[in-house]
């Protein structure tokens, strides 16, 4: 098939006048059959790649596009954009009610979609793969690609399953992302069983970005300087051109920063993954309309926005990795005007992302390049060279142009080692497991324990002072003897961040259980103190429908070949028992279930939920 079609639906369909760089290699590479592996930067139109290229196969009776997409926002945005435009879209994921699902099967099976957006979790269903079975494909778009990667900023373990598609789909398959260094691209190659790709990559350069490092120590000096920021962009007043993404770490540094710019007369909102589905839609849809013109974020925002007056990006807390900086980094500008890019820097930021990785459960290897990936950024706060010759020298292995924008290039780089050490220095993660093990003793304790204590005792330390605290009676003491203390300090501080944990006292803050009374009710009854004390057995191992779920998790675990926990933790095992959701939105409000996990199980939990939620007569 050549590639006149294919200009005809770009001028056509989309009204542009020609193909941006990168974009006709990558179309004529599957219409000719062939696979394709698609690196371009951020804003480059990566989606035209795989959109154009259906339209023509559908024109010629080849069936529709499959497209693995990673949010269910971006689903949406992608699919309202193309219906727009005419073309017949749909999409499959857990926040559409039973009818909309049904139609757009029915759709899908009469071979009336031009593109279907699935996520990565609905694809590796067997159902789904039936699904495919029963109509044509005529291609295979893997967006966001470098989720498939463990070397990868973004790992999500079921795209690592999207390989096994083509034992059930006969069609060419693209892989697409803007973020990827060559360990990135050759193992998207090989977990995704691309055969003989065309590789497609263009310039990681954006002339018209100017970055630059700020070594900042604290968080008041960081609010300081950001509003200096926003005020030189000229986004301090609440109407006026051009809007700014401020990236945070953490939820609660967002809600923070977010108050002060309000307190400070600016037009600023927060988003993160832990808010409602309506809050950050109604965010979002502040930031988009220009009523909002500063918006305060987690990593949870901004995977497919196009918004082309983004002026300034400044991340208020370093990120994970040169991969996700740059990503982010990339949402500025792209209608071609100069806009800035601002990373702060500083000590405080690596005890935030050593806490964040040990929250999370990782192999050895995936922890050592992590540990790569932060000396990564912090080499690049502490460079002299150009910033963005440096970042492509990052993805590409070569040595980029000067930009004669960026702070080196002025001469105006700061001497960040008085802000923050630049060696990473390394931290044991604990799995999820062990961080449920933490919560355990914790529950089981008579009083609040300082952190340090509490970590000494899982390390099963004997002194008098534990024994006097009832650390050394408590099951859990030495179970994470393996964990140096720092290590489980660190965990206890993440815990405590997460909301698992909470601090009591002022002068000697201590650790404590929420929702637990400090100090039990005083009784007649001798005895009866020391055991409401002590948390119910119901509150720590749950009812019945704790006990279904966790039958399920064992199951879905043993199906995946993954650790129990990976399927969902414990917690939220015992907050789906103690809320009993009854919809999908009311289970985005249980802490510990994310997106994904619920586009996963979500129908299935509430299932559960239903057979073994105990019932009056």
């Amino acid at each position: 098939m050549h590639s006149g079609g294919a200009r005809e639906v770009l001028s056509e369909v989309f009204r542009h006048p020609d193909f941006r760089p990168g974009q006709l290699p990558a179309v004529e590479a599957v219409l000719a059959g062939g696979d394709a592996l698609v690196l371009l930067p951020t804003g480059s139109g990566k989606s035209l790649c795989y959109q154009i290229p259906a339209l023509c196969l559908q024109r010629a009776g080849a069936g529709t596009t499959l497209v693995i997409s990673p949010l269910i926002a971006l689903m949406h945005d992608q699919v309202a954009a193309l219906r727009a435009k005419g073309i017949r879209a749909a999409a499959l994921h857990s926040h559409q009610g039973a009818a909309e699902q049904a139609d757009a099967v029915r759709d899908f099976l009469r071979g009336a979609l031009d593109l279907l957006y699935v996520s990565p979790e609905r694809a590796s269903k067997p159902s789904f793969r039936r699904l495919l079975a029963r109509t044509k494909i005529a291609l295979l778009a893997i967006d966001e690609a470098h989720c498939v990667s463990q070397w990868g900023h973004d790992f999500r373990p079921d795209y690592m399953l999207l390989g096994e598609l083509r034992e059930c789909i006969d069609a060419p398959m693209m892989a697409l992302t803007a973020t990827a260094t060559a360990a990135v691209l050759a193992e998207i190659e090989e977990r995704l069983g691309l055969r003989g790709p065309v590789r497609i990559h263009t310039g990681f350069e954006r002339p018209n970005l100017d970055f630059s490092v700020r070594g900042l120590r604290t968080q008041a000096e960081r609010l300081a300087v950001l509003r200096t920021e926003l005020a030189a962009a000229g986004l301090d007043t609440r109407r006026g051109p051009g809007r700014a993404i401020v990236y945070c770490s953490t939820r609660k540094v967002t809600e923070v920063v977010a108050k002060d710019l309000r307190s400070a007369g600016m037009a600023a909102r927060h988003y993160h993954a832990g808010r409602t589905k309506q809050a950050r839609e109604q965010a979002q849809t502040a930031f988009e309309a220009g009523r909002c013109r500063v918006l305060v974020a987690t990593n949870a925002f901004g995977m497919g926005i196009d918004i082309p007056d983004i002026r300034l990006i400044v991340h208020f807390q370093a990120p994970g990795s040169l991969e996700a900086y740059y990503q982010e980094a990339g949402r500025a500008g792209r209608d071609g005007r100069a806009s800035r890019c601002v990373l702060f820097f500083g000590n405080s930021d690596w005890m935030t992302q050593r806490r964040l990785m040990s929250m999370t459960s990782v192999a050895v290897s995936i922890e050592a390049r992590r540990q790569a990936a932060l000396e990564a950024v912090s080499a690049y706060a502490a460079g002299s060279s150009c910033r963005q010759a440096t970042l492509v020298e990052h993805f590409t292995g070569e040595a980029g142009r000067t930009c004669g924008r960026c702070d080196a290039c002025r001469g105006e780089i700061e001497d960040v080692s008085k802000s923050a050490e630049t060696k990473v220095q390394p931290i044991e993660a604990l799995i999820a497991e062990d961080l449920e093990i933490i919560v355990q003793a914790v529950g089981g304790l008579r009083r609040p324990v300082g952190k340090t204590a509490l970590a000494k005792a899982l390390r099963g330390s004997r002194a008098r002072t534990l024994l006097r605290a009832g650390l050394m009676a408590l099951p859990e003491h030495g179970r994470l003897k393996q964990h140096s203390e720092a290590s489980l300090v660190a965990a206890v501080e993440g815990l405590l961040a997460d909301g698992r944990l909470k601090r009591t006292g002022r002068k000697y803050p201590t650790v404590w259980l929420p929702g637990k009374p400090v100090r039990a009710p005083k009784s007649d009854a001798p005895g009866e103190s020391a055991a409401r004390a002590r948390p119910r057995r119901s509150e720590r191992y749950g009812g019945p429908v704790a006990r279904a779920l966790d039958n399920y998790r064992r199951r879905q675990a043993r199906a995946l070949k993954w650790k129990s926990y990976m399927v969902f933790q414990r917690r939220a095992m015992l907050a789906i028992d103690r809320d009993e959701p009854e919809t999908i939105d009311a289970l985005e409000r249980i802490p510990g279930l994310g997106p994904a996990k619920i586009e996963r199980f979500g129908e299935d939990i509430l299932q559960v939920v239903r057979e073994f939620r105990p019932r009056d007569y």
